[in-house]
């Protein structure tokens, strides 16, 4: 599925605000008629879109899936798409069975502020040495541990992951900071993308991210906007 994730405060169902998972069972009992709970690949948070979220869901009901599909996408709301629906495996699960991710982080450098474009970027007036964010994403990649890129609130256990491939590519004012690993801690790609913006600034050296992977730096990488980051793709082989 994708969804703009400008009007919802997160995935995750929650007692106050509009989510995703909430929209969507409720959509499914309508069109179902039966209870459902729906589990996604990832819960993204406030203000994250995606393109390519997945999700999975049991069912008794024998509607053909064409019909609902259609159905759903009738009547769910407009920043809302399902953009496909197939039976699995009983054993699979949307999240836990992913083999990695793909996120990609959009940022608007310059001084003119976006318009059309504005849900979907973050805008930086400042300038940015791009070379140098490109030398900096070259000494992310591999497997780290990445406890300093993880936010509070992320559940207990490893904080090594493979971060498979990190790349920046500039066109006009767009920067776009693509990021696929086998897995992301809470709020590591937009860590990732504030460590990368204070390179480009020229506030962190280049030195100093090996001490940072290492833990042998006090350097806390800020947090970018999330409105800037969207789930592109998720993978199962």
């Amino acid at each position: 599925m994708a969804y703009d994730g400008t009007d919802f405060v997160g995935w995750q169902r929650q007692k106050n605000g509009r989510t995703v998972q909430e929209v969507l069972e409720r959509t499914f009992r309508k069109i179902l008629q039966e209870d459902v709970h729906v589990t996604g690949a990832g819960r993204t948070d406030s203000g994250v879109h995606a393109k390519g979220q997945v999700a999975h869901l049991a069912i008794r009901s024998s509607m053909p899936i064409p019909v609902l599909q259609q159905a759903l996408n009738a009547i769910l709301p407009p920043d809302i798409l399902v953009r496909s629906i197939r039976v699995v495996p009983a054993g699979f699960h949307a999240r836990y069975s992913v083999k990695s991710k793909w996120y990609r982080y959009q940022i608007w450098n310059s001084p003119l502020r976006p318009l059309f474009e504005r849900p979907w970027v973050f805008h930086f007036p400042k300038r940015l040495n791009v070379a140098r964010m490109k030398r900096a994403a070259k000494l992310l990649q591999g497997r780290h541990d990445f406890r300093p890129f993880r936010s509070t609130g992320s559940v207990n256990g490893s904080t090594s992951r493979s971060l498979k491939s990190l790349t920046l590519q500039k066109k006009g004012p767009l920067i776009w900071i693509d990021a696929k690993a086998d897995g992301f801690l809470y709020h590591m790609v937009r860590r990732i993308v504030g460590l990368l913006l204070e390179v480009g600034k020229g506030s962190v050296p280049l030195q100093e991210i090996p001490s940072l992977l290492k833990g042998k730096s006090a350097l806390v990488p800020p947090t970018a906007p999330a409105r800037g980051l969207c789930l592109m793709e998720v993978h199962y082989a």
